[in-house]
């Protein structure tokens, strides 16, 4: 498996950084003719739900903190990687169906949900913070 890019970014915890570092990440991945569809939506809205979390809830918008993002781009798929400074959190227990009657009227806990469902797979887990980590395989990639 090739790598064929990386990107590195750190940000402090601003909700202003988000779309920034977006922006940046699809360019990245638009410039290793990653699919257009997947650039479109599932990077940008999963990617962004993931910041939001790790700003928000994560570091709980201490501009102190900072927000690591890191990328690698294969010729397989694409892993994201934002690390907050947070304690952490159960994914499992976090994730809840947004449709089902009792969480329709809520107007939070739809970040991670939106994310497995965009991404081929989202996992949590502990580095020098809390780490979420995105993969989105390529078309025509089997898992």
């Amino acid at each position: 498996m090739a790598r064929h890019g990386t990107l590195d970014l750190r940000i402090p915890s601003d909700v202003q950084q988000i779309e920034p570092v977006v922006a940046a990440v699809v360019r990245r991945c638009a410039e290793l003719s990653l699919d257009a569809r997947q650039l479109a939506l599932n990077l940008p809205v999963a990617l962004t739900e993931a910041l939001s979390n790790a700003i928000l809830r994560g570091n709980g918008e201490d501009g102190a903190k900072e927000v690591r993002v890191r990328v690698w781009i294969t010729d397989l798929e694409v892993i994201v990687e934002v690390e907050d400074q947070g304690s952490g959190f159960d994914l499992e227990a976090c994730t809840e169906d947004p449709t089902t009657p009792e969480n329709l009227e809520r107007e939070d806990g739809r970040g991670l949900f939106l994310m497995r469902a965009l991404m081929d797979r989202v996992e949590r887990f502990t580095g020098s913070g809390n780490v979420v980590r995105l993969t989105l395989r390529r078309p025509g990639h089997a898992a």
